[in-house]
């Protein structure tokens, strides 16, 4: 009964319920046809809610970064020096110094093992960025930025940051992220990740594909240097390259003549007088050496005094005041509004408001007068202070010109080049240029090659370029490495192009580093964010930069090491970072190796000295120091050596050269211990510098002693020798000696010409200007010094390049066989000539006695018979001029 039921209730229902899905269905596909139709007002009725959810996202961050932008100090973008001047600027400064070293010497924010905490204000800001990074990509970034740069009171947390560049670059292949991934794996700062090269090399390289300029800068450098890969010049170039043509089309997006190069790159440690202080660093020694009978004074104090000099009437002052202000010296901004006023100030003692010369003018103000209408010309010719006005600038321009200035005939030169205000005349512009480029204006000259270049005049070209080049214009070394890449006008070279292009890159600091913030930060303190932006520049192969990180990260100050006594009067006197404040971005060891070894490369002497240190000491090295007296090899200790000598070579080393008599008097690794040795190279110390002479003396005291010890008790070290012994003994004590120190020079000199001549054809020694010897001792740990001949013996050469006589010691040879023969002749023929002479005279003296009976004396008036050999007027042993005789004597000798 239940099924029909079911049947009879069920049936109508079923109908009814599928003729509703029917109609439902109907009126959902036209309304689906409508939207398809007009699909703005589909997204006006119903908008989807993942594009709802971005579009608020980005709002949220870009509110927040407004908000952030309101409260970031402004101090980080000024680059105004805050060194005191004067004495109670000076006096209060120190004060503050020594006050807060003595009684707030409280530890940094990162040096407790407890994270700091947020402020309620910045901890909003941070949720709110979190809330917006899973879907907004900018809202990530800024949150890894606040967590690496510590920017906006937000603490430094590179773990956290490493993790959020990483899911960064994942979900978009951001550019700057696959940067930053690639600097965090090269360095390994704060522990961030464990250095692996390979991966830097590999993020480098993604976020370089993208045009990512400061990771493009970094892999030539690493494919220069070889760091993390293997050498090679021509991805060097390649990458150089890059860089360069965006710093020039930065250049020249600028003004006319290009935008101002200002240069920030400058080594804070030279101004604590080196590494070793002032007088014991090569910085500070020899010809670095500051004159103690000059007087320094800040650059207040000189701007005071031309000052003063301009309101005695002195116009070339004024000019130098409008010089200042234009191109300020390094830590002051420009003014431009009291530049124009200084150089308007002297050109109107000159011209009067007509623009005729003045009939009663200062005397010898034509000159200066000139170059004031020059720089006023180019201010109006760039607009720079004032709007751009290419008529007022060819009427100030043409007073200088009118006088002969180098500047202001540059300056209408390239007006005439580019067509500004006048008509393009190639013609007049090389006559313009051309009489600025012969009183040596360096900038004319590269304008006058880029004339030349374009005319297809490549070997003129070449010649203006290497003129600018010596005054450093960018430009110059711009096309002088394109003519060496692509071997037009001069011949390929992968090297020297790799060279060049890397001096462009280097001046375009604005284009891809942050020295004015690294040198702010250093200057107000805050080492951490100068460390940092120092960091990424060092990366970029910046000499400057590497020596600035080191010397951040090194902490020795002294042999003695008092970790017990955490005092301030222990701190590092030189880095300003008391020991207790320390925080651990700065304790890097390793890093300041790494870095103190790469400033070396590039001819740093200091640098190269302190990476011997670091070497002696087993810091940042794997290989642990090897004791003085141990005799077993060491490869940290063979790196030590290779430091110190190759720095010994360099003049005014004298760290390096009391170093290498410390490690001869000692006997370390390798080195044979020797006390004579090592009291040369301690007299050499102090004779490279004056200023050694206590730490000399010192050593010396301590070497007599302990040598006269070694004397006494029979020991085998070779003893000291006074000067006049050693001179004694290092005469030839037969001739056999003599002929074999003479053969060794002689393979000496012969091995100096050979070593010269394979440079020259190699690289000329170009590269060393950039980047200094490219097999110096230690760094990073994978790349190891290998000597020349090393380098020979790999390459299957150099095993017998001389053989046992080559042609330069057999001409040697020759000429002392033909020198020692004729100088026997010489004699023999003396003895025979002299013997004649004594029979001739015996035979004389006894006809005479004879004759006369005067005991054969030669009467008066009478000449001897011998030709004049007796006591003439001079009393001397030869002719006289008067006798027969004496033409024969003078001719060599004929007749006798």
């Amino acid at each position: 009964m239940l099924r029909p039921f079911h049947a009879a209730v069920f049936g109508p229902l079923t109908l009814i319920i599928v003729a509703l899905l029917l109609i439902l269905s109907e009126s959902r596909s036209t309304s689906a046809l409508a939207d398809l139709q007009n699909p703005a007002q589909r997204v006006l009725r119903e908008p989807p809610a993942q594009d709802q959810i971005l579009a608020e996202a980005q709002a949220r961050t870009q509110r927040i970064w407004s908000d952030l932008r309101e409260a970031e100090p402004t101090w980080k973008e000024s680059i105004i020096d805050s060194r005191p001047s004067g004495l109670p600027a000076t006096v209060w400064h120190y004060t503050k110094i020594i006050f807060r070293t003595l009684f707030m010497n409280t530890p940094s924010q990162h040096a407790g093992s407890d994270a700091p905490k947020l402020s309620p204000k910045l901890r909003e800001v941070v949720d709110g960025l979190t809330k917006s990074a899973s879907v907004d990509p900018d809202a990530l970034f800024l949150l890894a930025e606040m967590s690496f740069y510590g920017n906006f009171s937000h603490p430094r947390r590179m773990g956290e940051a490493f993790a959020l560049y990483s899911e960064l670059a994942e979900r978009n292949g951001n550019a700057t992220a696959q940067y930053m991934l690639g600097l965090l794996y090269a360095t390994g700062i704060d522990g961030a990740v464990e250095v692996d090269q390979a991966k830097a090399q590999l993020f480098y390289t993604f976020a370089a594909e993208q045009s990512e300029v400061r990771a493009e800068m970094t892999l030539a450098h690493r494919y220069h240097m070889g760091i993390g890969t293997i050498k090679s010049c021509e991805k060097a170039v390649e990458y150089y390259k890059r860089v360069a043509d965006k710093s020039m089309d930065w250049w020249l997006s600028g003004p006319p003549g290009g935008h101002l190069i200002q240069r920030s790159a400058w080594r804070w440690v030279d101004e604590a007088g080196g590494p070793y202080g002032e007088g014991a660093s090569w910085s500070s020694s020899g010809p670095f050496a500051a004159d103690k009978n000059a007087i320094y004074t800040s650059f207040d104090n000189v701007l005071e005094f031309l000052d003063m000099r301009e309101r005695q009437g002195d116009f070339g002052a004024s000019l130098t005041l409008g010089k200042h202000f234009y191109e300020p010296p390094r830590g002051y901004r420009r003014n431009l509004k009291k530049a124009r006023q200084q150089f308007s100030k002297v050109a109107f003692q000159y011209w009067g408001k007509d623009g005729k010369v003045k009939e009663k003018v200062p005397k010898g103000i034509e000159k200066t007068a000139a170059k004031a209408a020059a720089y006023i010309g180019r201010m109006f010719l760039r607009g720079e202070g004032m709007e751009q006005n290419f008529e007022r600038a060819i009427t100030w321009l043409k007073r200088g010109v009118d006088s002969g200035d180098a500047f202001a005939q540059y300056h209408m030169g390239l007006m005439y080049r580019d067509g500004l205000g006048v008509p393009k005349d190639g013609r007049r512009a090389a006559a313009y240029l051309k009489a600025a480029s012969e009183q040596s204006l360096g900038i004319a000259q590269s304008a006058l090659g880029v004339l030349f270049l374009d005319q297809g005049d490549l070997d003129t070209a070449s010649r203006y370029f290497e003129l600018a080049k010596n005054a450093g214009v960018m430009e110059a070394f711009y096309y002088l490495a394109e003519m060496s890449h692509q071997g037009q006008g001069r011949q390929q070279n992968c090297q020297h192009a790799t060279t060049y292009y890397k001096i462009v890159t280097e001046k375009a600091e604005t284009l891809h580093s942050a020295f004015n913030e690294a040198n702010s930060a250093y200057e107000h303190n805050d080492y951490e964010r100068a460390f940092i932006a120092s960091l990424m520049a060092a990366e970029q192969g910046y000499e400057a930069a590497q020596a600035n990180v080191a010397f951040l990260l090194d902490q020795r100050t002294s042999v003695v090491s008092l970790p017990m006594l955490p005092l301030p009067i222990f701190s590092n006197p030189l880095s300003g970072i008391p020991s207790t404040q320390r925080s651990k971005l700065l304790t890097n060891p390793r890093l300041a190796q790494v870095y103190y070894t790469r400033s070396a490369h590039q001819q740093n002497i200091d640098s190269l000295v302190k990476a011997g240190d670091y070497h002696s000491l087993g810091i940042g090295t794997p290989t642990k120091t090897v004791p003085v007296k141990s005799n077993r090899s060491s490869s940290s200790i063979e790196a030590m050596y290779s430091c110190y000598s190759t720095a010994a070579e360099h003049p005014n080393a004298a760290q390096a050269l009391w170093n290498m008599g410390w490690m001869h008097e000692n006997g370390v690794g390798s080195v044979e211990q020797d006390f004579h040795m090592a009291k040369r190279y301690y007299d050499l110390a102090y004779e490279m510098n004056k200023e050694a002479y206590l730490p000399v003396k010192l050593a010396l005291l301590r070497l007599r002693a302990r040598s006269w010890w070694n004397g006494v008790s029979g020991g085998k070290v070779k003893s000291m020798e006074d000067d006049a012994e050693e001179e004694r003994n290092r005469r030839p004590k037969s001739f056999m000696e003599w002929l074999n120190r003479f053969l060794d020079a002689a393979e000496e000199m012969d091995a100096q010409e050979y070593a010269a001549l394979q440079q020259q054809e190699g690289d000329d020694g170009l590269d060393h200007v950039a980047y200094g010897e490219p097999g110096m001792p230690g760094g990073d740990a994978e790349y190891w010094y290998t000597t020349g001949a090393a380098r020979e013996g790999a390459n299957g050469e150099g095993e017998d390049v001389y053989g046992d006589l080559d042609d330069g010691l057999l001409e040697s040879l020759v000429i002392v066989a033909l020198a020692g023969a004729l100088a026997m002749l010489m004699y023999v023929r003396q003895q025979r000539q002299r013997e004649q002479r004594e029979r001739e005279r015996r035979e004389a003296g006894q006809g005479q006695g004879g004759g006369n009976g005067d005991g054969g004396q030669v009467q008066q008036g009478q000449q001897p018979v011998d030709g004049g050999q007796g006591p003439g007027p001079n009393g001397g042993f030869f002719p006289n001029p008067g006798d027969p005789e004496y033409q024969n004597w003078v001719a060599g000798g004929v007749g006798h």
